[in-house]
């Protein structure tokens, strides 16, 4: 799973949930990572129209979308990440000769492309809503 993905989503939940304009450190406090990760994350989320900014001291970001509506294909594609893709390629390229390390780049490719697909499909599926009723049927009495 890429870590920016998940970063996005619970910000995301983290922002509706509270209700109100929150700063990176706020944010990144509660994902457990660092304010300059949530700062890029999120920059690629107001680019998407998915949350608004505020500069000052009362600034920070505040969710701008329904997330009855939202679907993670969505932050998905606001981020441009890809899920699965292969980290390298074997084989010796189209011109060493022989059919199978000549083609098996192109082939995995292939693979990894409907991989991906797949999974943006299965996102497609999901809404933020549908994660915060999970947290909320697992983390019963527990406050945000």
């Amino acid at each position: 799973m890429n870590g920016l993905f998940c970063v996005a989503v619970h910000a995301l939940i983290y922002l509706d949930k509270r209700g109100c304009m929150l700063s990176s450190e706020e944010l990144a406090s509660n994902i457990c990572t660092n304010p300059a990760r949530v700062r890029k994350v999120m920059a690629k989320l107001k680019k998407a129209g998915l949350v608004t900014t505020r500069t000052g001291t009362e600034g920070g970001y505040q969710i701008t979308v329904d997330p009855a509506e939202l679907t993670l294909d969505v932050v998905a594609d606001a981020l441009a990440v890809r899920f699965v893709e292969p980290a390298w390629h074997s084989g010796g390229g189209v011109d060493c000769g022989c059919m199978v390390a000549s083609g098996m780049a192109g082939v995995m490719d292939h693979l990894f492309d409907d991989l991906d697909q797949g999974c943006r499909a299965k996102l497609a599926q999901v809404r933020l809503i549908d994660l915060e009723r999970q947290l909320k049927s697992t983390q019963k009495g527990e406050s945000l």
